[in-house]
């Protein structure tokens, strides 16, 4: 199955609109587009979860925690990948391009990555 993504509330807009540029078939929505503007990131990794989406995040300080969380208590985890904001957009862009066309979504289940993925 191919790898589609759910982009954080808060991910820079410019890496967005990038994967949708540069990957003519990728599945990605955001957060705010799905009715989740203002939930919490227990909600967020839920509804990601039910969906079948690997997260995307600059949220380096919590969503981690409850990802790991989610994975120790058995429950389903389709991945996270932490985008520090210090990180040039196009690596971003190109880390993600590489991962959404060269893998297969079983291959990020229950892990949270920090991009750079070299």
């Amino acid at each position: 199955m191919s790898v589609r993504f759910l982009a954080d509330e808060n991910l820079n807009r410019e890496i967005v609109t990038g994967l949708l540029r540069l990957v003519e078939d990728i599945d990605i929505v955001r957060v705010q587009d799905v009715g989740l503007r203002t939930a919490d990131d227990p909600v967020i990794l839920q509804w990601a979860a039910a969906e079948g989406r690997v997260l995307v995040t600059h949220d380096i300080a919590t969503v981690p925690d409850f990802a790991h969380g989610r994975v120790s208590a058995g429950l389903s985890m389709p991945g996270v990948f932490i985008v520090r904001t210090a990180l040039p957009v196009r690596v971003v862009i190109d880390d993600l391009c590489v991962v959404a066309e060269a893998s297969d979504a079983a291959e990020w289940e229950g892990r949270v990555l920090y991009l750079p993925l070299r």
